[in-house]
């Protein structure tokens, strides 16, 4: 059975580093499993439509993407989640757009961020298999949102403070 994990919050160093790569020697390992597993029940819990491993206190480039309608979000469209291993953006649309975000590590806090309306994504799954894909609209900007986890940036780094 997958635990709770404490999310930590803005002001801590955790979120304030660049996460380290998962090293080909733990893709499909008990370790990197259970913390996927763990992730996605601890984000369902507090009603995330994403989560990066730095917010549990784990400095390792692993996200979950999982956009669904829930009281934080109750126009997001359904997806399945989607577990990300050293995820790197390698496109992003011309097309900007402006849209609310909050964070698990940010409680009670919105704001408005530009991100690309269309990404091209490379990562690989919890066994190692590389996939590209493209995101768009709402499920981009989680990616985005989440990548940033990965590199040390809140989104309250980015709002736009008129």
């Amino acid at each position: 059975m997958s635990v709770i994990l404490p999310v930590a919050q803005r002001g801590e160093e955790i979120l304030k580093i660049k996460a380290a790569a998962v090293a080909d020697a733990e893709f499909n390992s008990d370790w990197l499993l259970q913390l996927a597993s763990a992730m996605q029940v601890t984000m369902l819990e507090r009603n995330g439509v994403g989560i990066a491993a730095p917010q549990v206190y784990i400095s390792k480039r692993v996200i979950i993407v999982a956009s669904r309608s829930n009281p934080r979000y109750p126009d997001a469209p359904d997806m399945d989640a989607v577990v990300m291993v050293n995820p790197e953006i390698l496109e992003f649309s011309q097309k900007i757009c402006l849209g609310e975000e909050g964070c698990l590590s940010v409680p009670n806090e919105r704001g408005q961020v530009e991100r690309a309306q269309v990404i091209k994504v490379r990562y690989y799954t919890l066994q190692g298999e590389v996939i590209e894909t493209a995101f768009e609209g709402f499920p981009a900007r989680i990616v985005q949102h989440e990548v940033d986890h990965l590199d040390g940036v809140l989104f309250v780094d980015k709002m736009n403070l008129a």
